[in-house]
């Protein structure tokens, strides 16, 4: 018997990479999936098809507020005990050269999007669920190559984690996130392409190594399980060494 039998998971951004790596080990624990995908339903169903248990798919533009408030409605009668807000962009964001479409689509898809999921979901969440946002250690420290409003927007995921697991402790849903360094997705994969990129992000890595889906994944299903019973709004810091 899996430590999640019984459970049912909603994973965002879940058809590729970490999203991917989640739904796999959370299902190999025993949670029945709903997997949210944005555009590619054939990464989706490729996902799907490795998941050997129930699944769901649903669609939607996370950063449209009527499309989040469609796929609650496409839910309505499920319940959930697990909620992970994965889904989010990776993009730089130069000061003095962004344009205000791509500040727009940053706050959009990493901060308003996991905040109006993560309302949308309260109705559904049954007491003594589980929250885990995916945050990112470049919260944290400044990171090179113009990306501060990325950071800004993973900093203010951990505030959010630390809020929530407040507002919600009266009914024992416990909310967490895990922040990630650098992690070999299809993601970073054109900006890990870069010899030079790639050698300075292993030199701030003392493990040696890049982070994989599901070194990430191991530690929300962590999260996600009984062993962590008594945690709540902590964003650990899975990134090898990166911060430190």
């Amino acid at each position: 018997m899996g430590v999640l039998d019984g459970t049912t998971a909603l994973i965002t951004g879940g058809s590729r990479g970490i999203g991917r790596a989640i739904c796999l080990r959370l299902a190999k624990y025993g949670a029945a999936i709903i997997l949210h995908y944005h555009r590619n339903r054939e990464a989706a169903e490729e996902t799907a098809a490795l998941i050997d248990g129930p699944v769901t798919l649903v669609q939607a533009d996370l950063a449209s507020a009527a499309e989040i408030e469609a796929l609650f409605q496409s839910l309505a009668g499920r319940r959930l005990d697990l909620l992970i807000n994965n889904a989010g962009v990776w993009k730089g964001s130069p000061v003095g050269s962004s344009p205000v479409e791509l500040i727009d689509e940053l706050l959009a898809t990493n901060l308003k999007g996991p905040f109006l999921v993560t309302q949308a979901a309260l109705p559904l969440l049954n007491d003594g669920a589980r929250i885990v946002n995916i945050s990112s250690v470049a919260g944290r420290t400044g990171v090179a190559g113009g990306r501060s409003l990325y950071g800004a927007t993973k900093a203010a995921m951990d505030s959010l984690t630390r809020n929530w697991a407040l507002e919600l402790a009266p009914r024992r849903i416990l909310v967490n996130a895990v922040a990630p360094g650098y992690i070999t997705t299809d993601m970073t994969a054109a900006y890990l392409a870069d010899p030079a990129n790639l050698e300075r992000a292993l030199i701030r890595h003392p493990l040696g190594r890049l982070g994989t889906p599901e070194d990430i994944a191991d530690v929300v299903a962590f999260l996600c399980s009984p062993d962590a019973r008594f945690i709540t709004g902590q964003s650990l810091n899975v990134s090898g060494g990166f911060v430190i």
